[in-house]
């Protein structure tokens, strides 16, 4: 009987906690004979009583479902809670859900069925989200255009935690060593097998969403850093667009003002040559500055300490 880790993050969900174990009892009820399950809650430094409910459930617990608790100092955020949940897993399968019952319990079959046919990853695709504002729904567009345009990992738009990962596929990611990390993004960077399903968010039944629209930035912005050197390297492009552009523009005052009497060439003031010049000036030193940058994207790729390649499977 093979062995399915579910990992949730809990973050304020006293009231989900329950309803949650309820519906995930009905899953277990239909795979039981097949599989078994170990939930891991891992509390990301709740400021209600969510893990009061978290023991309460451990305790009066009769399923055959393993439960395992980890309890946060404070508050190190989802990422780091689905990195604490995968590290502790014994699974031949990592499964990740919410708590606040937005991502649909029942499909949880559906994945399992496609990582047994073969697929090392199997990735919940949100096709809509009630509730979801016009602002975080644009966000979210601009956010995956940008990251696909700049950056050399390929994320699927719409692409949730709501996965289930091959063992293989874990001891993989527990190579990764950034402190500052998107686990979804990561995953996408091993590569593997991947299969997709398509799902509408359920409305949230408690609480609220602990990602707001601040913690998505800052998450937006990690992701940029992490998987694209493309702002490292912005300073250094800008520097080489105007140094060649008011390079060529002093060239062409300078060969027309003194060597072929042009109009426009002669059109220009003292002040106005002054100020090209300083321009040129100003590009060569930000070219100077992307060359650096380049050295530092170099670090910054050797600091990160990722593994040089990644094996799916030795035979």
């Amino acid at each position: 009987m093979k062995l399915i880790s579910v990992i949730v993050p809990i973050y304020n969900e006293k009231e989900n906690i329950p309803l949650f174990f309820e519906e995930f009892l009905k899953i277990n009820e239909k795979l039981k004979d097949n599989y078994s399950f170990e939930l891991i809650f891992v509390n990301d430094g709740s400021t209600d009583a969510s893990i009061d409910k978290l023991y309460k459930l451990e305790d009066n617990n009769k399923s055959n479902i393993n439960i395992k608790i980890l309890d946060f100092a404070r508050n190190f955020g989802k990422e780091i809670a689905l990195t604490a949940g995968i590290e502790n897993a014994s699974g031949d399968a990592c499964l990740m859900i919410d708590a606040d019952l937005q991502h649909p319990i029942e499909l949880i079959p559906n994945f399992i069925t496609e990582w047994e046919e073969g697929f090392d990853v199997v990735i919940g695709i949100r096709e809509a989200n009630k509730g979801e504002g016009v602002i975080k729904k644009f966000g979210s567009k601009l956010y995956y255009s940008i990251m696909n345009k700049i950056s050399d990992t390929k994320i699927t738009p719409r692409a949730t935690d709501f996965r289930i990962i091959d063992k293989s596929v874990v001891e993989a990611f527990l190579r990764f060593t950034e402190r500052k990390r998107m686990t979804r993004a990561l995953i996408d960077w091993l590569g593997f097998k991947k299969e997709y399903i398509h799902f509408n968010a359920n409305p949230r039944k408690f609480g609220q969403a602990s990602y707001n629209v601040i913690k998505l930035i800052k998450l937006a912005l990690n992701s940029f850093v992490s998987h694209s050197l493309f702002p490292l390297k912005i300073t250094g492009y800008l520097g080489i667009f105007i140094t060649v552009f008011f390079g060529g523009l002093g060239l062409f005052i300078f060969i027309g003002r003194y060597f072929i009497n042009n109009s426009f060439a002669l059109s220009f003031t003292g002040p106005a040559l002054l100020a090209i010049f300083n321009a040129f000036l100003i590009g060569i030193v930000l070219s100077s500055l992307g060359l650096i940058a380049l050295y530092i994207a170099n670090i910054e790729n050797e600091v990160k300490n990722r593994p040089l390649y990644i094996i799916r499977k030795r035979r």
